[in-house]
């Protein structure tokens, strides 16, 4: 999937006219609180397929209370961004990726594939259409929301007859409030996100729904994210947070193995790619929470991460387990956090050159 792609297909999406605009957006942007001026829009039925390819105003969405999301939660998202470049143009980053992930979680959850090429038009045309919402600040970004939701308005135990498939966006501030500082982690053994077999590596709402108990439980007890253990053996490390979890041992660098119930992070994948070419090695591994703690207290594991979309890489300085904490690196942003975040920004958004090809250019006001 490389930049220089030229197989994007023509297809027929109809732009619509837009009545005023919610520009300027506000100086204090936060995370997916600000929306831009247009939604993508299109309807899937058995006898028509994909149709009505709408790029129009943003708006509310009008449904029967019988329509099936609500009632058997068929529902799944992605997340990507569109960044402003040093020359004023835009980057997307890695939107195939996303596209063929988003179709996975489809395929997972009994619903509609949809054309990923087509898919990444649509982001595309959406994103240059309302290309006075991507931000130039630093750390901001243009979050773009695909979604894909049942549609069927009739109860009863089955895979929906109709979906809808629509991509938001909105510009972004840093996912975090406090910005690129090291977050605090709450090990969580008595509740799981995932089990194999089910639907762990999908990105559905369900997903996040049930791990919203656990946080906030630990926003009372003053930890920002959760880490996830194994639903089996609650043995082995899986994620934190809506992020995937990276261990560093000096230039080494260890992260879960995928086994099912671990999203396929973008970020996480980028970060493997990525990191050997700055000099680190990397591993993929089943990690126990045990050893974790071990290299911890020893000072084997010299930093800890999270990697998402959202935050891009997110250092941790603390877990608490079992009423004790357990500081990494001093509760101090690592050098190799900071290698990996400045590297990853920096090809995202174009200020340094793209040698993997992960860049989609978008010329700002085409």
């Amino acid at each position: 999937m490389h930049s220089d792609r030229i197989t994007i297909p023509t297809v027929s999406i109809n732009i619509q006219p837009i009545t005023g605009s919610k520009l300027p957006y506000p100086e204090n942007l936060g995370f997916g609180k600000v929306f831009s001026d247009r939604m993508f829009t299109q309807s899937w039925t058995a006898d028509a397929g994909w149709h009505d390819a709408v790029i129009g105003q943003y708006g509310n969405l009008s449904l029967p209370p019988s329509t099936a999301v609500f009632h058997y939660a068929q529902e799944i998202f992605e997340g990507t961004k569109a960044y402003r470049r040093p020359d004023g143009d835009i980057n997307l980053f890695r939107p195939w990726e996303n596209a063929e992930r988003f179709n996975r979680s489809a395929a997972r959850m009994s619903m509609q594939k949809v054309d990923p090429e087509s898919h990444v038009e649509a982001i595309v045309k959406l994103v240059e259409l309302d290309h006075a919402w991507v931000p130039s600040g630093e750390g901001q970004s243009l979050y773009i929301r695909p979604t894909m939701i049942s549609t069927e308005p009739a109860l009863g135990v089955h895979a929906s007859s109709s979906y809808l498939h629509y991509i938001i966006a909105g510009p972004v501030g840093a996912y975090f409030a406090s910005g690129f500082k090291p977050v605090s982690v709450f090990i969580s053994d008595e509740y799981v996100r995932a089990v194999r077999g089910g639907t762990g590596e999908a990105k559905c709402g369900g997903n996040y729904a049930a791990s919203l108990i656990v946080g906030e439980e630990v926003a009372r007890l003053g930890y920002q994210q959760v880490l996830w253990l194994d639903g089996i053996e609650r043995k082995y490390v899986e994620e934190v947070g809506a992020m995937n979890i990276a261990f560093v041992y000096g230039k080494h660098i260890i992260t879960p193995q995928l086994t099912g119930t671990i999203l396929r992070g973008i970020t996480r994948k980028s970060v493997l790619e990525l990191a050997p070419s700055l000099g680190y090695t990397i591993a993929e591994e089943r990690i126990s929470i045990d050893q974790v703690l071990a290299d911890l207290a020893s000072g084997k594991i010299t930093e800890a991460f999270g990697m998402g979309t959202a935050a891009v890489i997110a250092p941790v300085g603390r877990f608490g387990y079992k009423g004790q904490d357990y500081l990494v690196n001093g509760n101090e942003v690592g050098p190799v956090s900071n290698h990996l975040y400045q590297a990853l920004t920096d090809i995202q958004y174009g200020r340094a050159p793209d040698p993997f090809g992960w860049t989609l250019k978008i010329v700002a006001g085409r």
